[in-house]
């Protein structure tokens, strides 16, 4: 429990580079209780660059649903818009299926405005499994106000030019996501 403590007073007082070498090291000991902890306290701070790649990294390496939970809602409670950036980063690496559906989950979870990767969501709308699929066609949807008429008919272009558009069980979604980007 001291270590903890100082942990926390360690992400509340140092530089990012201190505060990511701090969470790296908590994660290379491989004690779950504590990387649990470590996560729930970096949910009350304000999140420093580099973590949100360090604990997909981890999310991608382990099987432990209770870490996997702890990120996945650090990553859904993320409200700096700057993070924004940093997750779809994320998302644009070849991570495990599961991770870029986490990944992709937390963009609609935060309710950070993602209109501006709008192109990146819809390659993985195409790539990912259909849950996947349909989390980035209701971020899209969230976010289609913010988004040009020339990024909307590129995606529709997108969406039609893609390979097996016509026989997979995506299809109603994409068709629902050309609806969208229509109007």
């Amino acid at each position: 429990m001291v270590f903890l403590t100082l942990l926390h007073k360690k992400f509340t007082m140092i530089r990012s580079d201190k505060k990511l070498k701090a969470l790296s090291d908590i994660l290379k000991n491989g004690d779950n209780t504590l990387i649990v902890e470590a996560i729930s306290l970096l949910r009350e701070e304000q999140p420093f660059e580099g973590a949100i790649g360090l604990l997909t990294l981890y999310f991608n390496r382990t099987d432990d649903s209770s870490i996997k939970k702890a990120i996945g809602e650090f990553m859904n409670d993320l409200k700096d818009q700057s993070a924004s950036s940093e997750i779809i980063t994320e998302i644009r690496k070849q991570w495990k299926e599961d991770t870029i559906g986490m990944l992709v989950s937390s963009c609609w979870q935060s309710g950070l405005d993602y209109s501006a990767y709008s192109i990146d969501l819809a390659r993985v709308f195409l790539a990912g499994d259909y849950v996947t699929a349909l989390e980035c066609l209701t971020v899209i949807e969230e976010s289609v106000k913010e988004i040009s008429r020339e990024r909307k008919d590129e995606i529709i272009r997108i969406v039609e030019e893609s390979p097996a558009s016509d026989v997979n069980e995506k299809t109603s979604l994409k068709l629902e996501l050309i609806s969208i980007l229509r109007k």
